[in-house]
């Protein structure tokens, strides 16, 4: 009998033991990252299409979601305003650029009637990190630090040399490095992808001391211009280019048609009208094109090895299964080029090097940019699917099931109520004595997890003039100047060839009010009312 009640009562222990336990792991809140590249087009890596080599974006994109039909606001400062706060971006100060403005949409900053993730999260017993680039305020009052992040090091402006990365590229610039609040003065040997990245293993060791979760914002500044990469990534990709732009945006298109993310009637758009014959070239042209596309896709095949390194953080301290991943671009491939009085002397000197030179400044333009946004048209800055659409992997190991593709349009005003949402925690109301407006956003956990999502009655986009609304099939787009509205159905036309406009007139008058609405709503003003900017922030 004592040896029953002995064997009872170490039963009963044990389990007791594990329920507790049990609950313990069940109530544990899971580590949140979002990564975020810059300038990256639609098709640029490899679960996406391409022929860079992207294994370990590749395998997240295996083993949990990916989103066919998500989108950002076109543009990096907007994109990265409206991700940080679940608003569209005029709501949260940056209308446009950081360019300081007298209207409030425009300001130039994130206001203070919005919270970023990193607010929302901390008030709910997070730690918050970021790495990389921040570009929503450059004064030190703006600075991350001061939004939130327990942690901050990066590029708190819009771009950098990626071997000298305070080296100001236009006149009368200055470029900051800072490491939480305090400018930060960069060593030898630096590479920007590889720096961030290290820094954000860092806070990530340092935080597995509190037994916090932690929220880590990795903001790359890859593969945004200058096009800059370390020789060994460059050469795995030198003479890869040589067949031509024509022939690379086919082979990408049938590659995403096979790998489920384009419908297989998807039609290729037009090569892009500034973009010639590959075979109208000289040698020495193509050349430097090839050149210039492998240095591209080297800086993202860094990009991927960088995201590798994190992951195998997560994994060494045992985070990787309690950890939600989610990747994304900020805007469209750019065909900015780096030429004009907006640059200094010395940068228009380096742009004329090689590409493989690391003292050069160069971007790939036109040519390269309509490879990476295949299928679609037009680039960052514009509405078009080419400035908006973007990759989207989302990885929770035992939370997200492997291997699905969702066609749900999604959008960056998402992220903040699906980070609350996996955290537990309530959007603010009140913070800090202001008034919050509520988030645009809804949950995607829902859909990541396999149930029903009902998805957005309208998504809305306005950059410098360029419109468009979405809702359900049909899209709505205008660009400025000619500020005509076309018509488009984005499941049978994904790449807007075929304006239906004449045809369904009562289709574009309803968009149109919806547009109106939000637009009123939001605080958008067209372009050309706005007022001159009193100070400007690259």
């Amino acid at each position: 009998m004592k040896i029953y009640k002995a064997a009872f009562t170490l039963a009963l222990s044990v389990s007791l033991f594990t329920a507790v336990a049990q609950t313990k792991t069940a109530a544990k809140k899971p580590n949140i990252i979002i990564i975020l590249a810059d300038d990256m087009g639609y098709s640029d890596i490899g679960c996406y299409g391409s022929e860079i080599q992207t294994p370990n974006l590749d395998a997240m994109a295996q083993g949990g979601l990916r989103m066919t039909q998500f989108y950002n606001a076109s543009r990096c400062c907007p994109t990265r305003a409206s991700l940080l706060t679940g608003l569209y971006q005029h709501q949260a100060g940056v209308g446009d650029m950081m360019n300081t403005r007298n209207e409030p949409a425009y300001q130039g900053y994130l206001n203070q009637n919005c919270v970023t993730i990193a607010e929302a999260l901390k008030a709910g017993g997070y730690n918050t990190l970021m790495a990389g680039k921040w570009h929503v305020g450059q004064s030190p009052e703006h600075w991350p630090v001061k939004r939130g992040f327990d942690h901050y090091f990066g590029l708190i402006d819009g771009a950098s040399s990626y071997f000298t990365p305070t080296m100001p590229y236009r006149p009368k610039q200055k470029l900051t490095i800072a490491l939480d609040d305090k400018e930060f003065t960069p060593g030898p040997n630096w590479y920007s992808t590889n720096e961030y990245a290290s820094y954000a293993i860092q806070f990530i060791e340092q935080n597995k001391q509190t037994h916090k979760p932690f929220f880590l914002y990795m903001a790359f500044t890859s593969p945004h211009w200058p096009i800059q990469a370390l020789p060994e990534d460059i050469a795995k990709y030198k003479g890869k280019y040589m067949q031509g732009w024509d022939k690379l945006r086919e082979a990408r298109l049938a590659r995403q048609k096979q790998l489920g993310i384009l419908a297989q009637d998807t039609k290729l758009s037009p090569r892009d009208s500034l973009v010639p014959e590959w075979d109208s070239l000289t040698p020495e042209e193509k050349d430097r094109f090839d050149t210039k596309m492998a240095v591209y896709a080297a800086m993202v095949d860094r990009m991927d090895q960088n995201i590798g390194r994190i992951k195998q953080k997560l994994k060494e301290l045992g985070e990787d299964k309690n950890t939600v991943i989610m990747f994304l671009s900020d805007n469209g491939a750019s065909n900015e080029s780096i030429k004009g009085p907006g640059f200094t002397p010395a940068v228009l000197e380096a742009s004329k090097k090689p590409a493989s030179d690391p003292t050069s400044f160069t971007s790939y333009e036109s040519l390269g940019a309509n490879i990476s946004d295949t299928p679609f048209r037009l680039f960052k800055h514009w509405e078009y699917e080419g400035g908006t659409a973007t990759p989207f992997i989302a990885y929770f190991p035992g939370v997200i099931k492997p291997g699905g593709i969702s066609s749900q349009p999604g959008h960056i005003v998402d992220l903040m109520a699906t980070c609350l949402d996996f955290a537990g925690i309530s959007y603010p109301k009140i913070y800090h004595g202001n008034t919050i407006i509520p988030t645009e956003g809804i949950s995607l956990k829902p859909l990541f997890t396999g149930h029903t999502w009902k998805g957005h009655n309208g998504l809305f986009f306005e950059h410098e003039g360029n419109r468009a609304v979405r809702q359900g099939d049909w899209k709505l787009v205008s660009q400025k100047p000619a500020n005509k509205w076309e018509l488009y159905n984005i499941k049978t036309d994904r790449s807007e060839l075929n304006d239906l406009s004449a045809k369904y007139p009562e289709k574009v008058a309803e968009l149109t009010a919806l547009y109106n609405q939000w637009a009123n709503r939001a605080g958008v003003i067209p372009f050309e009312k706005l007022g001159r900017p009193i100070g400007v922030g690259e």
